[in-house]
């Protein structure tokens, strides 16, 4: 870990990864969920809006290979060198038959300059028949399986209408890394009925998953969503945290987790004509910038309150690309 960083970020484990630069490219593959389709529920979780995450070029009738193309513009013209990782985001994108999914990864390898792919799913999704395909791949390019946690405590996923355990969760972590496939997981921080005690735990029992790379962000209402309907009835149910807050928050949480996990992303920023609360107006550079120099006046760096005993779970891990 960088010390002047004091945490594990995301652009050294790329640096790491690749001799060039390399920056994900968003694609929307028009999957669905289980719990969207009636095959686990209806209406989806209640905090979700894909189209806080979806770019403008992320079009489903457009296909994986023009929403590629389409996505490159945007950085060939400051970056010609740039190489890309396909980033299959929006909905659940395992979900579906075996022969679909290796088309549409197979589609986005093809596409130039497209280096490795970074596919989001949820614990429930991930079939063995998929992951021997998956390890069978991994052994070609750079795969990284990112699932979807949002929280450690069934009580709570229950009440954002996940569809899944926090076992599912913990099953679906270990399979994927036991095939040496590098995987990452997701957290939204201040979910109801989540206070800082129970995410300090979360910490902790995220740090004994053999996750290589970690997501974290603030809760935000998104209109439209079941989500806001509830807090519109009842606001005395959830905490939107101040930025202050929040980074204390993040730090609290960061300094419970294992050293060696990459640390993606601390903050998200959804558009404002979605955007119910909170409204901090930082963009995420802004809000990182923040975070870093809270950080060096508590003299808090990644893993200060770490059980050893889970201290390193991966190693500087490689795929054999």
């Amino acid at each position: 870990m960088d010390k002047q960083l004091r945490y594990n970020d995301f652009a050294g484990f790329l640096t790491k990864q690749f001799p060039f630069k390399v920056q994900k490219l968003s694609v929307n593959a028009g999957f669905t969920c289980p719990n969207r389709d009636g095959s686990k529920g209806y209406g989806g979780c209640t905090y979700c809006n894909n189209q806080t995450f979806n770019p403008e070029y992320c079009r489903t009738e457009k296909t994986v290979t023009t929403q590629l193309e389409e996505g490159k513009l945007f950085f060939a013209r400051k970056y010609p060198q740039m190489k890309y990782l396909a980033y299959f985001q929006a909905y659940t994108n395992t979900y579906g038959e075996l022969e679909q999914l290796k088309r549409m990864y197979e589609e986005a390898l093809d596409v130039e300059n497209v280096v490795g792919l970074v596919i989001g799913t949820r614990p429930d999704c991930m079939p063995d028949s998929l992951l021997d395909y998956l390890e069978e791949l991994n052994r070609q390019t750079f795969l990284l399986v990112e699932y979807g946690i949002e929280s450690t405590d069934d009580h709570t996923l229950a009440r954002i209408n996940r569809g899944h355990t926090f076992a599912c969760t913990e099953d679906a972590v270990r399979r994927t890394a036991g095939r040496g496939i590098l995987t990452g997981g997701h957290v939204i921080l201040g979910l109801p009925g989540e206070d800082s005690e129970k995410l300090i735990r979360q910490a902790e029992a995220l740090s004994q998953l053999p996750l290589t790379t970690l997501k974290m962000h603030q809760l935000q209402l998104i209109k439209g969503t079941r989500m806001a309907h509830e807090f519109a009835q009842h606001p005395e149910d959830f905490h939107l945290y101040t930025v202050d807050e929040y980074i204390d928050l993040a730090i609290d949480y960061i300094e419970h987790l294992r050293p060696d996990l990459v640390l993606e992303r601390f903050v998200s920023q959804s558009p404002k004509e979605l955007l119910i609360a909170p409204d901090w107006g930082l963009k995420n550079h802004e809000f990182t910038t923040r975070l870093k120099r809270r950080m060096e006046e508590r003299d808090a760096w990644q893993g200060k309150h770490c059980s050893k005993k889970y201290s390193i779970i991966n190693s500087d891990n490689k795929n054999g690309n």
